[in-house]
């Protein structure tokens, strides 16, 4: 392990693979903590409870500069023999489901497999972070500061504004001096995320006249309107190399069967690995919304088209060849996790950094399925090696951070 990662044989390094050892023998404790934030709903833009949550566990621990933003993001800090450049770890708090959602935990007596709503996404990232505040509060200095955060509103329409203002905190703070980051999600043991998926998204929305279905026959529809320029964009060609997708994910509006409809809307996610590619596809767009906007106006039919930026996730990557890569691939291999190769690309909140060129990995803690659903599960057993994993890859990037 320490020759593959660059390590000596310092005492400091015995620590941590002492500590490493310890995490070993202490998996039920770590399924014990997911399934304990799993019972803190957190639907992306209420995150307060798991907010409160965290601050007082970093403050149970002793960490510096303990605060919170306007965001509902957390922060505390394990002072490092420097100050920078700093490594900031992080993993989002929000998850996909309304306050409301029956969060019962179901265990596999045959398999182990714990299943519950957000357990993996992103109950058992968070709780990587925090037994890594946990062995790292117990521990020598490191090599340089480590923030630790948990960001709020990564997912969905949230559009990764926690980690955007934890960066601009930070960066603002360390004179531009954050050297690292890395993100972590619960699921997906084995996966290196160098790349951010560029993504945007619009809500697209149209008025017309309405009316009486009877009545006011032939006056235009919202929803007619609209179902024309869905259709238009569903007959867009993209490139399958680079890869690019689109989808209509929403559509709603009008008020009943028999009323011809005055508003209606949807929702458009636009995707691709290049950036030029998905300008591209995003000019398109927006082109068949004016050409749908300059028929009706010819037509005399008094419909109105307008575009809402709802998000907006810039990509960015790191090679394949950049330091933090290879040891993260490495660390991987000593702990015999197998790489998973399909995924290299995805959009986290390691978009963020990327795109601003600040190296960053997004990495998974164990194995898991069915993510975004009810019937959401993860494996416990692997989760043991996913948090060494995260334990030796944030002292090597620390390390790696005092040769910038």
């Amino acid at each position: 392990m320490a020759e593959s990662m660059g390590l000596d044989e310092r005492a400091e390094y015995a620590s941590i693979r002492a500590a490493a050892e310890k995490i070993a023998g202490e998996g039920d404790r770590l399924a014990a903590l997911c399934v304990e934030i799993q019972q803190i709903p957190a639907p992306t833009g209420a995150e307060e409870k798991r907010a409160d949550w965290v601050e007082a566990r970093f403050r149970r621990l002793g960490l510096a500069d303990i605060d919170r933003d306007d965001a509902l993001n957390v922060y505390a800090r394990v002072p490092g023999r420097q100050s920078t450049p700093a490594l900031l770890v992080s993993a989002h708090t929000d998850t996909v489901f309304p306050a409301a959602t029956d969060l019962t935990v179901r265990v596999d007596p045959e398999t182990g497999r714990i299943a519950g709503p957000s357990i993996g996404d992103n109950s058992t990232g968070l709780a990587g972070l925090m037994i890594l505040a946990e062995v790292l509060a117990g521990l020598e200095q490191p090599p340089v500061d480590i923030w630790l955060v948990a960001n709020s509103t990564e997912e969905g329409l949230g559009d990764l504004k926690g980690i955007r203002a934890a960066v601009d905190r930070l960066q603002d703070r360390l004179q531009d001096r954050l050297g690292a980051v890395l993100v972590l999600e619960g699921m997906g043991i084995g996966r290196i995320v160098h790349a951010g998926l560029g993504v945007r998204r619009y809500r697209i929305h149209a008025a017309a006249p309405g009316g009486h279905s009877w009545g006011d026959f032939g006056s235009a529809s919202a929803i007619h309107s609209l179902a024309a320029l869905v259709t238009d964009i569903t007959h867009l060609n993209v490139p399958q190399q680079p890869r690019t997708s689109y989808n209509i994910g929403k559509f709603e509006g009008g008020t009943s069967v028999n009323t011809i409809a005055q508003h209606a809307s949807f929702e458009l996610d636009l995707r691709s690995v290049a950036p030029e590619t998905l300008a591209q596809l995003d000019e398109q767009v927006q082109r068949l919304v004016k050409r749908h906007q300059r028929h009706h106006e010819k037509a005399k039919s008094d419909v109105s088209f307008s575009v809402e930026t709802i998000g907006n996730r810039p990509a960015g990557q790191i090679p394949e060849s950049h330091p933090l890569m290879q040891a993260t691939s490495a660390i991987l291999a000593q702990l015999g996790i197998p790489e998973r190769m399909d995924v290299r690309i995805s959009s986290t909140d390691a978009n963020i950094p990327l795109s601003r060129g600040i190296p960053s990995v997004c990495i998974g803690l164990t194995e898991g399925g069915d993510a975004h659903r009810l019937s959401e599960w993860i494996d416990p057993r692997p989760l043991v090696k996913g948090v060494q994993q995260l334990l030796y890859l944030t002292w090597w990037t620390a390390g790696w951070l005092t040769t910038k």
